[in-house]
């Protein structure tokens, strides 16, 4: 999906799809039940690690992935920081209250998406959308159909920023050549949506003609790519639950900040 930002591919890279699902799908509940700050902040730390190790992609693409990543899950949380319930107040202003047990709790929800955020990230950059599609056609009986349908879906996007851009330069020329009044405001809009839109349907329905041509049905069919498991899969496994454990063991040995449980209002 990113392969013309990777720099290395890792083991991640064969791991199949449906392990890191599985993975994934499991860590979202597990984070939903850890309530030890600390236990929360060593885990989004080591899964961020994990992130920069195992992503493959450039650095400076992975860490702006992070900075936004960051961002989002900061404005998550400012809902809880300043409304949230507490008795020692940090701040207060008008209907805005801050307080150690409000901030805490945000800065744990933070972590909690923070987290979920990062896997999600390696399961992106290390996942091909073909190799997707076939795993779960050959592992989980999607039916080809949908599963062609979706990729087909998936691979038009590049077409159409690429219509976009160069309808944009094509427009660029034709207005130097009209009146300005011609194409302000809603009419410079109008110029864009209705061409990019035809366009689009056009080769949508070209597309759909080829592959039912093809026979892209639900009958049985052979596939080029076998998308298997093996022993990396394994591999990948113990490393995440081996992220899970030695985050849980630092919490208890090296506690950061102490706090048991965000829930209560005695934390410590």
């Amino acid at each position: 999906m990113f392969d013309i930002w990777k720099k290395h591919y890792t083991f991640v890279d064969d791991v199949n799809i449906i392990t890191k699902l599985t993975l994934g799908i499991l860590l979202f509940f597990y984070v939903i039940f850890i309530h030890q700050f600390d236990y929360m902040l060593y885990l989004g730390i080591f899964m961020l690690v994990f992130l920069l190790l195992f992503s493959g992609l450039k650095m400076k693409v992975t860490l702006s992935f992070i900075v936004a990543t960051i961002f989002f899950c900061f404005l998550s949380c400012l809902f809880m920081i300043f409304y949230g319930e507490g008795t020692h107040v940090i701040f207060k202003f008008g209907f805005i209250k801050i307080s150690v047990e409000s901030l805490y709790r945000g800065l744990h929800l933070a972590l909690r998406s923070f987290t979920v955020a990062t896997y999600g990230m390696v399961l992106a950059f290390t996942s091909e959308i073909v190799m997707i599609f076939y795993s779960l056609m050959q592992h989980l009986k999607v039916k080809p159909k949908f599963a062609y349908a979706f990729m087909a879906a998936i691979r038009m996007v590049p077409l159409m920023i690429t219509s976009l851009i160069q309808l944009r330069r094509s427009l660029k020329m034709r207005y130097q050549m009209i009146d300005a009044k011609n194409y302000r405001g809603f009419k410079r809009l109008k110029h864009l949506l209705i061409p990019l839109l035809s366009q689009n349907i056009r080769k949508a329905h070209q597309l759909s003609v080829a592959m039912e041509k093809k026979g892209f049905q639900d009958g049985k069919r052979t596939y080029y790519y076998y998308a298997g498991f093996s022993y990396k899969d394994l591999i990948f496994i113990i490393v995440v639950l081996c992220i899970v454990l030695v985050a849980g063991i630092c919490a208890h040995m090296l506690p950061i900040s102490g706090i048991h449980d965000v829930r209560v209002s005695n934390m410590y």
